[in-house]
């Protein structure tokens, strides 16, 4: 195992443990040996946080140490972020993220909105119980490219449906990008969404390669 290697799987396993001060050693460990900032976010955070959300889809980790992790992913990314390089992120643009009406669980989608600002998006964080109208005011008002819908109940996720047809309605070319626990692939086809991640990392990708054009008509999750 090279050094980057013991630097990155540290970082990852920081942000498991909720530890921030291990997570800052190892962010500021990885600028001393010059690793790559966004490398480290993506392969020591976000696959981190990847780490905490199957231990939390198997019940292994509760609410409070995704809360621990989250707040710990933080201090290592506040310190890399100034470090990553704009030619390194391949496509900037804005978007809309918020958890849909009905819904208050908002921790996956407050760790999606800073590795999506992290990649060099202009986010806007309309928060949780968001009425499908609000969304359709901020596209309009912002010009957004891509609307990111989060939902953790299976009821509260019958919204996007809604959310969708408001916004197709009135934005044709709008993308929309849907995920959260009881979400899938699916679903997303079935509802006329233009993406689907089941991770914040893959979140990243999802939305580049939508804003980018280059997500087709039907629903893809991008890996």
């Amino acid at each position: 195992m090279t050094a980057k290697d013991v630097i990155l799987n540290g970082l990852a396993d920081a942000v498991v443990e909720g530890d921030e001060g291990k997570c800052v050693e190892f962010a500021n460990k990885a600028l001393e040996n010059n690793i790559d900032a966004y490398e480290a976010v993506i392969k020591g955070c976000a696959h981190g946080m990847r780490i905490v959300s199957d231990k939390y889809e198997k019940r292994e980790m509760f609410v409070l140490e995704i809360l621990l992790a989250a707040r710990a992913m933080q201090g290592a990314v506040d310190v890399l972020r100034p470090y990553v390089k704009v030619e390194e992120i391949k496509v900037t643009g804005k978007v809309a993220i918020a958890v849909v009406l009905g819904d208050i669980h908002d921790i996956g989608k407050n760790i999606v909105k800073l590795l999506l600002e992290t990649a060099g998006l202009i986010v806007f964080d309309l928060g949780r119980d968001v009425l499908p109208e609000a969304l359709q005011d901020k596209v309009r008002a912002e010009n957004v490219d891509l609307v990111a819908l989060s939902a953790l109940m299976t009821t509260s996720m019958m919204e996007m449906k809604e959310d969708v047809k408001l916004l197709k309605g009135e934005f044709p070319n709008i993308k929309i990008m849907v995920g959260g626990a009881p979400v899938s692939q699916e679903f997303c086809d079935s509802i006329g969404a233009d993406g689907y991640a089941d991770n914040a990392s893959e979140a990243i990708r999802v939305s580049q390669k939508l804003i980018s054009g280059e997500g087709g008509k039907k629903c893809q999750q991008m890996i």
